[in-house]
This record gives structure tokens, C-alpha cells and sequence, in this order.
């Protein structure tokens, strides 16, 4: 534990404000699995919970975009974006 930091403290955690690739590669990814036929939801979370990146496949250097990014860069975009949408209402609900 770094020195001054109280353990009965909640620590912020702030992404930094650097231009974030995952966006644009799980995209790009879930594009090219779905072309190949495969599961995008299924392959990525095999490959985010092993980090085995035969589980994104080759095909338009989706492994390769893959592996450029670091997990947890990827997993950081897929909660943002799970939360982004879970805050606005869709199709006239409003939110609890």
C-alpha cells in the first residue's frame, strides 16, 4: 500500500484522458467474428476471462487488433458501456 493512503478510504479510480483504442477494436472484432459466424459475446469472454487469444479468430487481423489492447482496457469499455446505456431510458421507460 503506497504510503499516505488510508485503508478506510475509498480510492478514486480515474481513467486517464488519453484517446481509448478498445472501442473501436471490439467493434472491429465483434465484425469479424460475426463474419466468420461466430458468437462475438461468447468468443470475447473466452478470450477476457482466459486471455487466450485463439478464441478471437484471424481473420481481418481481429487477433492481432485483440491483442494490441490490454484486458483490462477491453473489460473497462465493455462495463462503460454496459453503464452508459443502463443510465439512459430506452423505448419510454424511465429510469428507476
Amino acid at each position: 500500500m503506497s504510503a499516505g493512503v488510508n485503508p478506510q478510504e475509498t480510492v478514486l479510480f480515474t481513467a486517464s484522458d488519453k484517446v481509448n483504442p478498445a472501442r473501436a477494436v471490439l467493434k472491429s472484432v465483434g465484425t469479424a467474428l460475426r463474419e466468420r459466424g461466430y458468437d462475438p459475446v461468447d468468443q470475447l469472454v473466452g478470450y477476457l476471462l482466459s486471455g487466450d487469444p485463439t478464441y478471437i479468430t484471424s481473420f481481418g487481423q481481429a487477433r492481432d487488433m485483440i491483442r494490441s489492447v490490454d484486458r483490462d482496457d477491453l473489460l473497462e469499455e465493455i462495463v462503460r458501456g454496459y453503464l452508459e446505456m443502463e443510465g439512459r431510458p430506452q423505448d419510454g421507460q424511465t429510469s428507476d
